[in-house]
């Protein structure tokens, strides 16, 4: 029984892993895009990660939301900008920890009070 327990769990564990659904999040350059078709992809699909290249020519990447429904426990989506074809600030939203209420400097700052 001892010997059986441990092997129990692992092909219990890998059942359950095996049988949960994988979600894939769609990736795109949004400077090959315009600022409209950005908006309409994250409200599409939830959650997209946006690549596009920095000030220094390094490309940088983040995964942005259509809202706080889309962000993990503890985290907020906050406003953010990125460059599109046709702006150089298409807004858009990205997930952001919510702050501590001792560091909430007013009741209606962003991510202050469970407000988003």
């Amino acid at each position: 029984m001892r010997q059986t327990l441990p092997v129990l769990l692992a092909v219990l564990s890998l059942g359950l892993t095996a049988s949960a659904p994988a979600h894939a999040i769609s990736r795109y350059t949004s400077t090959g895009m315009t600022c409209q078709a950005v908006q309409s992809a994250i409200a599409r699909e939830g959650a997209v990660v946006l690549r596009y290249p920095g000030r220094t020519g390094v490309t940088l990447y983040d995964r942005y939301v259509a809202s706080s429904r889309f962000c993990s426990g503890g985290d907020f989506a906050d406003d953010d900008t990125v460059p599109t074809r046709d702006r150089a600030d298409c807004p858009v939203q990205h997930c952001v920890k919510r702050p501590s209420p001792e560091d909430c400097g007013g009741f209606f700052e962003p991510g202050c009070f469970g407000l988003p």
